[in-house]
């Protein structure tokens, strides 16, 4: 479907003080125009997609505001008001003793086809939360969203500012088929979210901006009773969200627990770390980071789990290109690659390992992999893992992880002592790393040359692992030999060698 955009403008700049008025009719941007601001004794500002104009050389009188409230709606306790049978939003400043001393006329726009970027998502029933900054079009989408989903389902919007369906008691055509329940007092949206349910059995939920505790926790009880809820909330990513104390309930909530000696060490993490509370409210977190471009969470509580066990899980892009084409862009952890030696059997020789550390600390085991420079993924549960590794004194004691690894048929690998040494000789035997592999010095030379020639390809900027200085002095040679500069920073035992285009 191709994007159609109404706005009714006239009808906004009808409700303005005729200087301003024509200000912004002479400037002609109508299409771009976001929002008009009038504060008391200071010049009227509009404000478009990429700049802002002064409308007016002359300050707006109290006599200028009052003459834009007398043309809107009734202020609610929120201090938003509107225009009957618009989208537009007005917005009031007060002073301490309760008069309006400064607007925002933010322009209401219904834009039809917008939701075709993830109206598959939208349209298969999962629960899906909106995330974006201020005035980057959640509230469009959402409106949109109604009106789509209301052609083949029973929808109910929960309209706390009259945002989604326009001011008035009859709902603007933008939202289709879909009911609208006003809600008198914002304090009151949660219980009106629970009244929607239980009064007019919808099958789809409509709700902007949720924002407080209790609106939290009707979300939460709307999802279990099986209803399909679509939300906005003010948030750049999922990770701010689960930041947000009040709103960290949508994706499940964050609790601090304290695990068992055995299990931490298992893990190879803090006796306290933070996990998931519950199963998350929402499905699916759509972050919108611009009109045009999206990103897409489509399993939460995956998501979650990830970032809070300090692992990336990126998400899927979708945007539009200039001609108005969809495009989706797939990221997907990439799956392990185990192959075995054909030289030595029962040997790994692999290009992504996945290891499973038991009673081994995790940090030095990553260390000991970039050390010898071996691709290694550390993994938290056995069903991820392609070897295990252990200590002696565990693997003596023939603990129920490491015999359910055994029955799988999982390669144990057991080190004497939990040092980067013993991981190191472990690594090199898993890998068939060769002796060369395994001398410093090599590693080092092989190093050196691998930067001098991503410099010499166009890298600004390349800076080596930490050495001792007889081994940067041969690699400082080096980098003079292909004509390039190169300096030794930071500290011992961390000193090393950056090497630069001349």
């Amino acid at each position: 479907m191709q994007k159609k955009i109404t706005d009714d403008l006239d009808a906004l700049l009808g409700v303005l003080p005729t200087s301003i008025r024509a200000a912004l009719e002479a400037a002609d941007r109508g299409d771009e125009l976001l929002e008009v601001v009038m504060d008391l004794g200071r010049l009227p500002e509009a404000r478009f997609l990429d700049h802002e104009l002064v409308l007016s050389q002359q300050e707006v009188t109290a006599e200028q505001i009052d003459e834009v409230v007398s043309r809107v709606s009734e202020f609610d306790e929120d201090n938003r008001a509107g225009i009957e049978r618009t989208l537009h939003r007005i917005s009031a400043i007060r002073n301490r003793k309760g008069r309006i001393v400064g607007l925002t006329l933010r322009v209401g726009r219904a834009v039809y086809g917008t939701i075709g970027i993830i109206q598959d998502i939208i349209e298969s029933g999962k629960n899906i939360l909106l995330l974006g900054r201020p005035g980057v079009g959640k509230t469009t989408l959402l409106r949109e969203a109604a009106r789509v989903l209301a052609e083949n389902k029973r929808v109910v919007i929960v309209d706390t500012s009259n945002e989604i369906g326009g001011d008035g008691d009859i709902p603007h055509p933008a939202v289709g088929r879909a009911r609208r329940m006003q809600v008198p007092s914002p304090a009151l949206q949660h219980e009106v979210m629970i009244e929607a349910v239980e009064n007019h059995m919808p099958e789809v939920i409509i709700i902007d901006e949720i924002g407080r505790e209790l609106e939290a926790e009707a979300a939460r009880t709307i999802a279990e009773r099986g209803v399909q809820l679509v939300g906005t909330a003010h948030g750049n990513s999922l990770d701010n969200l689960m930041m947000n104390p009040t709103l960290a309930d949508l994706v499940g909530g964050i609790q601090s627990v304290t695990l068992s000696d055995e299990e931490a060490r298992r893990r190879g993490t803090q006796k306290s770390i933070l996990e998931r509370k519950a199963p998350p409210t929402f499905d699916v977190v759509v972050e919108i980071q611009s009109w045009q471009r999206l990103a897409v969470h489509h399993d939460v509580a995956a998501a979650v789990d990830a970032i809070l066990r300090g692992r990336s899980r990126p998400a899927e892009i979708r945007y539009r290109d200039e001609s108005g084409e969809v495009h989706v862009e797939k990221t997907t952890l990439p799956p392990p690659s185990f192959k075995p030696s054909s030289a030595r059997p029962g040997r790994a020789k692999l290009a992504s390992l996945h290891a499973y550390p038991y009673g081994v600390a995790r940090n030095r085991l990553e260390q000991a992999a970039k050390h010898l420079r071996v691709p290694l993924a550390v993994v938290e549960e056995l069903d991820e893992a392609e070897v295990v590794i252990t200590l002696k004194n565990y693997y003596r004691r023939r603990p129920r992880l490491l015999s359910e690894a055994e029955e799988r048929g999982v390669p144990i690998y057991v080190l004497r002592s939990n040092t980067v040494n013993q991981m190191e000789s472990c690594l090199a035997d898993i890998y068939d790393l060769k002796p060369a592999d395994l001398d410093p010095f090599a590693r080092a030379v092989r190093e050196t040359e691998e930067a001098i020639q991503k410099v010499m390809s166009g890298a600004r900027v390349v800076e080596l692992s930490p050495q001792k200085a007889y081994i940067r002095r041969v690699q400082h040679e080096m980098v003079r030999a292909a004509n390039l500069v190169s300096h030794s920073r930071g500290k011992e035992p961390r000193r090393r060698v950056r090497i630069y285009r001349e």
